[in-house]
């Protein structure tokens, strides 16, 4: 079932901006409305321009952003490719792409407004524009945020995993400031796209010490999975998250999830868990819009909270001129 996404508009100022001894203290929507007034436009049109050639390039930027924020908070660090060690090798990355997209995009922005939006901003923005795409929530960014100057991929290390237990995916959203309920939201950011055969192997031939699946999977889906993703095959072959509406953004995945089809170990631990499963049922209950909870308005509410995650000050960064380069 495919539900179309209505449009939520979401006027959020997350702060003010302060500008004592040159600190960007907070966020707020239209940071950039002086300064660069065509940030935001320019942006929307490189990523557009990216999905016409990449079907998958909307959760390609979703899942950017959501890496960038969760080390060092959401700087750009992740973007970073001059450095030695640098945090996008890391191994929780595996995967992870769409940089050619943000450094076009920084190249735009830098003919225009040079020394102006940070690199950051555009992985928040381009996030934005990659949901719109896909048939999900619009709504406003808050931007202001300042590039860091650190990036390692010693500090990746808390990235959730797909094999993590559900207390530990609990605890690394909550060391983020994010709540159990943000975990489920976040989470459903799968409805669109791909996951590789590589992150399902031992789900489905060594979750137990002896061998064996993961019982909780749906027969039927066990056997899709399996017809995709044979033992001793190509790990690098591409699988739906969100069986039967990979490429639309919508509320599809928590009710996969629900019956058994959640493809990802860490998506189907959440409703193995009561508080969590609990969050999913929420969204399915007796009283619809609106009434009841609101699938897309929450998934805005708590992207808009990651977002803000780890916000640097200009004492502890600038507005990178490249987006991979710290020089």
């Amino acid at each position: 079932m495919v539900l179309v996404s209505s449009l939520v508009l979401v006027f959020l100022v997350v702060g003010s901006i302060c500008l004592t001894e040159g600190q960007f203290n907070r966020l707020t929507v239209g940071f950039y409305d002086q300064t660069c007034p065509n940030a935001e436009a320019i942006v929307r049109a490189v990523v557009r321009e990216a999905a016409l050639s990449d079907s998958n390039m909307p959760a390609v930027l979703l899942r950017l952003h959501f890496h960038d924020c969760f080390v060092e908070g959401c700087d750009g660090s992740i973007l970073i490719d001059n450095v030695k060690d640098a945090e996008k090798n890391a191994f929780g990355h595996q995967g992870v792409r769409g940089f050619e997209v943000i450094d076009k995009a920084k190249a735009q922005l830098e003919a225009t407004c040079h020394g102006v939006v940070s690199c950051a901003d555009i992985v928040a923005l381009a996030a934005r524009e990659a949901i719109s795409l896909a048939g999900g929530p619009s709504y406003e960014v808050p931007t202001g945020r300042i590039d860091g100057v650190v990036s390692n991929l010693s500090l990746a290390g808390d990235m959730p995993d797909v094999s993590d237990s559900i207390q530990q995916l609990k605890a690394k959203f909550r060391r983020k400031g994010l709540s159990e309920k943000d975990l489920v939201i976040l989470s459903a950011a799968h409805t669109i796209g791909t996951t590789a055969c590589f992150f399902m192997t031992k789900r489905l031939y060594n979750f137990f010490p002896g061998g064996g699946s993961d019982p909780t999977i749906n027969p039927i889906l066990l056997q899709e999975l399996k017809a995709k993703c044979p033992q001793n095959g190509d790990v690098n072959v591409r699988v739906p998250i969100d069986q039967g509406s990979e490429e639309a953004f919508d509320i599809h995945i928590l009710q996969n999830i629900r019956n058994g089809f959640g493809v990802l170990e860490s998506d189907a631990k959440l409703n193995g868990d009561e508080t969590t499963s609990s969050i999913i049922d929420s969204y399915f209950g007796f009283f619809p819009l609106p009434f009841g909870p609101s699938f897309e308005a929450d998934f805005v509410e708590s992207i808009i909270k990651m977002g803000q995650i780890g916000i640097k000050t200009s004492l502890q960064g600038g507005v990178r001129r490249i987006c991979s380069s710290f020089s």
